[in-house]
């Protein structure tokens, strides 16, 4: 007996509530397994997986339509969301917290609520009953001397609650005085005036609740906002993202051979005799994937991807492996990594280093002229990378740069032979339907001071397509295989989008012409109750997408994007298309990845980064090694979720960070005008991207010139009301920088209005 076969049980009973002395019966619980009951109702009723509605009557809550369990959103205007976890298909859209409701958790919190009221279009309100999980236990922000006390003011702005620092708490332990990052310098505090606006990092003694102020200490100084390398110190603590290995950790790192024994070596295929290659960007550090490709005898290709094997040296349950799942994934900044394995394994004895043996696993796949896969072996091996390439490199030498052609001569032949191989396996996924946004990227460019200094495109050239799609392959082909297996597995899973995004894109598309070709967005009503402040009930149908009816492949996504190829409007609903899109996680269940039309897909190819890599090299060495299947559906589960959630929070850390390098590098711009695309419209004006240099901001409505504007719903365009002109979404502007907002970490913009020339006297 355990809580998933509690909860299971509680599930299929009737409105999915029971009774201790009902459980106790059905359950055949007898003894001491009464008390050991009594211990799994109380956590999972901790958890807000039950709620006892009264003395003894427990109901399972995903099965309420009155209980949410969920992640609290909060807005720095005071308002907010519990957004459900898992979802319901009952709720329109999130749950609303009107203001005074958030005060009763921070951002992040995972929260017991109570749905008080609906209103007429279905979206419901609710009140925060029990805090089930924080999210903070240490928050980074300002250090801030007041007449009140000392203070640290959140440097994320929908935690709302300052944190009071009490005397005597002021400065970290020693030996924890300052970050270590690279250039810090030492810091001195003789008093609590010396950290007025400084950077700190708190820990929470006590929440705050209402109107009452949190309460920490200082555990950490990480210097003044403007210094070297303290944006990316933020970004780090405000995601909480682990970033100091433990001493054990690193300890066992260094007792890791990095030299390769002949035990080591033994039933290991042996592939130290071909040319292997590496191919990655030039400042890749630790290297996951090497391959190889022949053509055989009978046409076909004969494909290598070797991966490193990172299952041989992190054993689970190891202190390596139990800090590599806590991080999950590595932390990409633009001056540095937090990698998820020690530097000794992911940039040395696991990174396929050129000119030494590495330990792989390896996916051997035969490939005929159309793409298919028509044989393939799984199996360990060694290698001996003869060249760390990279795409640059590769793609010079492929467009005939005689130097690069000169330099590889002896692998000329071999990257030909890739090229063939990797346009034949786009094409066979481009037939049967893959989705391929192929958007320019922008690639920030810093100075030796971290300092943005502007934007390029990120090059995308036929390098990064022959890996691309060679990665691929040796994803599905491990993925197809353990599916026959009917192993418990991780599979990397994109499920087909929601229906309303389509239905809100299908909008947008119609006024530029085009359209996804959905026939029909089936509705379905579903019975509410609206509960009115006044204490009156009333009942209405609310209308809903009836997702289970309505039919979208990932084709009628790859057509319009063929259609748009090359159009003015292409970046605009490109983007809009991608909005429409779920996000891709991992899932112990294969539900298919949609975007790639795969019916199975995994992740194998990037262990030394990506800890459900690291889970599926080990569910791969079970089987060669002919044991049974070694995770449990419900351990991977927990797995899944985790991995996910770091991916998460990688890319927000990742992706904020760049937001803020954009915001201080535009702040010498004010007053500069640019080029922009309308990439969205609201009641209160409209955003705008510069077209150069990839940076949002906002044209406020009533900064419009000439006119008054309003907001059009049913159009979504912004009209003035005497001049009937229009902005719309995809209309190119120019626009003028007024106004860079450091707190709320937002641009203003205006739109760029020549003065009228003036006329000459005759």
């Amino acid at each position: 007996m355990n809580e998933a076969a509690v909860l299971k049980h509680i599930g299929k009973l009737p409105h999915a509530r029971a009774t201790f002395k009902q459980l106790v019966k059905e359950l055949g619980v007898k003894g001491d397994l009464r008390h050991a009951l009594d211990n799994i109702l109380d956590r999972l009723t901790d958890k807000g997986e039950l709620i006892e509605i009264r003395n003894g009557i427990f109901v399972m809550t995903r099965a309420s339509r009155e209980y949410i369990l969920g992640r609290v959103v909060a807005h720095r205007d005071g308002y907010g969301f519990v957004v459900p976890d898992p979802p319901v298909d009952w709720l329109r859209g999130d749950l609303f917290l009107p203001p005074g409701e958030t005060d009763k958790a921070m951002h992040g919190d995972r929260v017991l609520a109570r749905v008080t009221r609906h209103d007429q279009m279905g979206r419901a309100e609710g009140e925060i009953l029990r805090i089930v999980k924080r999210a903070h236990h240490d928050v980074v922000g300002e250090f801030k001397v007041k007449r009140k006390g000392n203070f640290v003011v959140p440097h994320d702005d929908r935690i709302r609650q300052w944190i009071l620092i009490p005397e005597g708490m002021e400065t970290p332990a020693a030996g924890n005085a300052s970050a270590d990052r690279v250039g810090a310098k030492a810091i001195t505090i003789n008093s609590p005036e010396d950290l007025d606006g400084m950077i700190v990092n708190v820990q929470i003694l006590e929440h705050p609740e209402g109107d009452e102020w949190g309460v920490g200490r200082v555990i950490e100084i990480l210097g003044h906002p403007d210094d070297f390398g303290v944006d990316v110190e933020v970004m780090i603590r405000k995601h909480h993202i682990p970033h100091r290995f433990p001493e054990e950790v690193l300890a066992q790192a260094r007792r890791t051979p990095n030299t390769i024994s002949e035990a080591e070596l033994q039933g290991r295929q042996d592939f130290r005799g071909m040319d292997v290659v590496t191919i990655d960007g030039e400042t890749a550090r630790d290297f996951d994937d090497a391959v190889w490709v022949e053509r055989l005898g009978n046409g076909n290709f004969s494909l290598h991807v070797h991966i490193a094997d990172v299952s041989h040296y992190v054993r689970p349950g190891s202190a390596i492996d139990q800090e590599a799942a806590l991080r999950g994934t590595s932390v990409y900044f633009p001056d540095r990594a937090v990698p998820m394995l020690p530097v000794e394994l992911s940039t040395d004895i696991c990174s396929l280093r050129p000119g030494v043996d590495r330990l792989v696993l390896s996916a051997l796949l035969e490939i005929d002229s159309k793409g298919d896969i028509v044989g393939q072996v799984l199996t360990r091996g060694v290698i001996r990378s003869v060249e760390r390439m990279t795409y640059t490199a590769v793609h010079q030498l492929l467009e005939g740069d005689a130097l690069q052609r000169e330099r590889y001569a002896p692998q000329v032949p071999r990257f030909e032979l890739m090229r063939e191989l990797a346009l034949i396996l786009n094409r066979k996924r481009q037939k049967r339907g893959s989705i391929d946004f192929d958007l320019p990227e922008p690639l920030i460019e810093f100075n030796e001071f971290g300092e943005m200094e502007g934007v390029a495109r990120a090059p995308r050239n036929i390098a990064h397509r022959i890996i691309e799609e060679f990665m691929l392959s040796a994803n599905e082909a491990v993925a197809a295989h353990v599916d026959t297996l009917a192993w418990p597995f991780i599979y990397r899973i994109h499920e087909p989008p929601d229906m309303k995004r389509v239905a809100d894109f299908e909008q947008i598309a119609a006024h530029f012409g085009y359209s996804l070709g959905v026939a029909a967005i089936p509705m379905r009503r579903f019975p509410i109750t609206t509960r009115h402040r006044d204490g009156r009930k009333s009942r209405h149908d609310l209308e809903m997408v009836d997702e289970g009816k309505l039919q979208i492949s990932s084709k009628m996504y790859q057509k319009l994007v063929a259609k748009i190829e090359g159009k003015p409007e292409e970046r605009i609903l490109s983007y809009l298309m991608l909005r429409s899109l779920r996000q891709a996680r991992y899932s112990e269940k294969n539900t298919g990845h949609f975007a790639l039309a795969a019916p199975t897909y995994t992740h194998f190819t990037s262990p030394i980064r990506r800890y459900p890599d690291l889970m599926v090299h080990r569910v791969l060495a079970a089987w060669l090694d002919e044991q049974s299947a070694p995770y449990s559906p419900e351990a991977l589960h927990t797995i899944a979720d985790d991995s996910s959630f770091t991916e998460r929070r990688a890319a927000e850390a990742e992706r904020e960070l760049v937001e803020w390098k954009k915001l201080k590098f535009m702040a010498d711009r004010v007053g500069e005008d640019f080029q922009a695309l309308i990439i969205q419209t609201a009641k209160y004006g409209f955003f705008v991207e510069l077209e150069e240099l990839f940076i949002e901001g906002l044209v406020p409505i009533d900064s419009l010139p000439g006119d008054r504007y309003n907001y059009s719903e049913n159009t979504r365009k912004v009209v003035g009301q005497k001049s009937k002109r229009e902005f719309r979404i995809g209309d190119r502007v120019t626009v003028v920088l007024d106004r860079v907002d450091a707190v709320e970490k937002k641009l203003q913009f205006s739109v760029y209005e020549p003065a009228p020339r003036k006329k000459k006297r005759k």
